[in-house]
């Protein structure tokens, strides 16, 4: 119980206290998005799941299937043995036994592509940053590699409309894309959008998950929600990055932490086990440790 009641309350108790630091204990340790294991892309043969093989051989608790139903339990940990410390802070995910290098050292940027098929051809792995307009994606990325201006930001909606490769630590790539449901671009601009993006997500071997930015300080949208399913429909590893987190109080309707728990409640009716997801905020910093070693994980799981 205490761990549902952790869960639950998660949201509420970042808003009036500063984000906690990951214990010292789990700083080798880091989490990654279930949903990989389902993708259509090229994977390496991965070693037995112990915990799957115990699993099946006695009946799962209460603790451990909600665990797997609210949870993302990253493979090498056992749902019945997930504690409230394994879960990192204002997220979803629980900590597995992956570890690597986190830390952002140095970033460039490649190139732009107007087509898939132009995008770099090494075999680096790499993060698609998608959203809607105007959903912080660009504050978000020189918030992860704390450098300004790295990635375009601009009041204009529809500004990023290619496809932006960066590289980090000279191993893996950041990719910027643009964002959908910008009203001022035009209608051959839209589908544009959609023929490439759609492109990219489905003929990119190198993907290894995408992280769909969800605004925090509006309702769900609709359209957020239409990409959500297109993308659990092709197989798309994602997690969900909840931004402007920030915002504690709304000028209208509700409060972040309600409209996250409302997308939620909205995506549990189409998925069995919850995508991962965590809040961040490009002003105050929230969830930036968090999310980069959720994307170490992903790159160690993808190496071995």
């Amino acid at each position: 119980m205490l761990l549902r009641n952790r869960l639950l309350s998660l949201s509420l108790t970042l808003f009036l206290s500063p984000p906690s630091p990951l214990p010292k204990s789990a700083s080798f340790l880091f989490s990654f998005n279930k949903t990989i294991s389902h993708s259509t892309h090229k994977r390496p043969e991965s070693k037995p799941d112990v915990s799957a093989s115990r699993a099946a051989k006695q009946p799962m608790s209460e603790r451990a299937r909600f665990a797997k139903t609210v949870l993302f339990v990253p493979p090498g940990v056992d749902p019945e043995d997930v504690t409230d410390e394994m879960i990192l802070p204002g997220s979803n995910i629980v900590v597995g036994p992956y570890a690597g290098h986190s830390q952002i050292k140095e970033v460039e940027f490649v190139k732009s592509s107007g087509r898939a098929k132009d995008c770099p051809k090494d075999d680096r792995p790499e993060f698609a940053i998608l959203g809607r307009s105007n959903v912080g994606k660009s504050s978000l990325i020189n918030a992860l590699v704390r450098k300004k201006e790295v990635a375009l930001t601009s009041k204009k909606p529809g500004k990023t409309q290619l496809i932006n490769h960066f590289l980090v630590n000279k191993s893996w790539y950041i990719v910027d894309l643009p964002g959908y449901g910008f009203a001022r671009a035009s209608n051959a601009a839209r589908t544009d959008w959609s023929s490439f993006t759609k492109g990219y997500f489905l003929n990119r071997d190198t993907l290894v998950a995408v992280l769909l930015l969800i605004d925090a300080s509006v309702p769900p949208q609709r359209i957020d929600l239409d990409c959500t399913n297109w993308l659990g429909r092709n197989n798309i590893p994602m997690t969900f990055v909840f931004t402007k987190c920030d915002k504690l109080k709304a000028s209208k309707g509700k409060r972040p932490d309600e409209n996250i728990r409302d997308f939620q409640e909205l995506i549990r009716e189409n998925y069995k086990q919850h995508p991962a997801w965590i809040m961040t905020s490009s002003v105050t910093g929230l969830g930036r440790d968090e999310l980069l070693l959720h994307l170490s994980q992903l790159r160690n799981y993808w190496d071995q």
